[in-house]
């Protein structure tokens, strides 16, 4: 899936890999500022929230892994690739 439109590495990072869990030729960096974010306690991702109210995704791989693609479209949009 190398440098297609659901995926992309950018290995040059000076943060990468920015989480650790994930074989660093599968990580994706093409959604690096999640776009679940804004989602809360919706996003479907392995979060937790601060005492302080901050949502920290540090832990969570949902975004960084290739096949994930479609779940982020779907929770974006509604759109289903059939």
């Amino acid at each position: 899936m190398r440098s297609s439109s659901k995926f992309f590495c950018n290995t040059n990072c000076e943060y990468f890999p920015c989480h650790l869990g994930i074989d660093k030729e599968e990580f994706n960096c093409l959604f690096c500022y999640c776009p679940l974010y804004v989602l809360g306690k919706n996003c479907g991702g392995n979060f937790l929230y601060l005492d302080n109210g901050i949502k920290d995704c540090s832990n969570c791989l949902l975004p960084h892994k290739p096949q994930n693609y479609d779940y982020i479209l779907h929770k974006l949009t509604g759109y289903t690739n059939k």
